[in-house]
């Protein structure tokens, strides 16, 4: 689901659109299906672009989560079962930190964040193929997203700072808020239990993100976590990465501007193997509106 922080672009769309046809697919082959797409509107992201704009966090991200739902409407994606938002979890969250700090997989630092320890859970790395010899033991990262060459002890809870203003919760560590990776283990295991079928996401989601989860479920609960990680390639522009300098950055709404049909987008983004790169133009959108 959205990091509600922007307006969803073409790349986003096209992963729920995938998703959307996986759980298509699914369910006509007689398979019963429940869905949960996880709306992230706490992180580090969200916090530093609601205080940006003067706003606080909840009145900032409901106009993004509302848009996100507009564009899923508008390109036919199909409701799923359970929407829920990473701020209506914290206790369950605190209440898995806890488990992982008396299962000695996390420990507290002296600012009051807390961190999993990498080392204490030897199967780290592997969805990602990563060396685990080269993982940097006990070095620490607070931010949520980060380099394969940086695969250290990663924040479970972020203890309260300046910069997050008035973004922060009680905890049995003091004030703070959750980790990214945390929340999304959370919010699957709450309605689809600690092992579920399938979890999917964009390539990029594979590491930090995805290896993170792994790691905070199985050494929470000694369970499997996940049984199939679908990853979606990423998509280009006119062959090149989007981006906002590069002027090939685009949202629905661009697309629907310049007169394109949901149906021909929706055509668009499905066009490639989920596993390949799509390379995105106005030209093979325009073939698609008139297919």
């Amino acid at each position: 689901g959205p990091t509600v922080y922007d307006f969803a672009h073409i790349g986003n769309l096209r992963a729920y659109i995938f998703e959307d046809l996986l759980r298509r697919y699914l369910e006509y082959s007689g398979f019963k299906v429940t869905h949960v797409m996880n709306i992230t509107d706490v992180d580090d992201k969200t916090i530093k672009k609601s205080l940006d704009e003067g706003l606080s966090l909840d009145i900032f991200t409901k106009k993004y989560i509302q848009a996100f739902f507009n564009d899923i409407e508008t390109l036919n994606i199909l409701p799923a079962h359970f929407y829920p938002k990473a701020t209506q979890f914290i206790p369950q969250m605190i209440s898995m930190v806890k488990t992982l700090e008396e299962r000695g997989f996390a420990y507290k630092t002296t600012d009051g964040s807390v961190f999993f320890r990498i080392s204490a859970f030897p199967d780290y790395g592997k969805l990602a193929n990563l060396d685990s010899d080269q993982l940097i033991s006990g070095a620490r990262v607070q931010t949520d997203e980060y380099e394969k060459s940086e695969g250290r002890d990663f924040c479970l809870w972020k203890s309260h700072k300046p910069e997050d203003g008035e973004v922060y919760w009680e905890s049995p560590w003091g004030k703070g808020r959750p980790g990214w990776h945390i929340e999304c283990s959370v919010m699957s295991s709450y309605y689809l239990g600690n092992h579920f079928d399938i979890h999917c996401g964009g390539v990029d989601n594979i590491f930090p993100h995805h290896e993170n989860e792994i790691a905070q479920n199985c050494a929470a609960t000694g369970e499997e976590f996940v049984n199939y990680w679908l990853h979606n390639e990423h998509l280009l522009v006119d062959n090149q990465k989007m981006s906002k300098s590069l002027g090939n950055f685009y949202t629905l709404h661009d697309l629907l501007d310049k007169g394109f049909n949901p149906a021909a987008i929706r055509y668009t983004l499905l066009s490639t193997h989920y596993r390949q790169k799509l390379n995105f133009t106005f030209e093979k959108l325009a073939v698609s509106q008139r297919a």
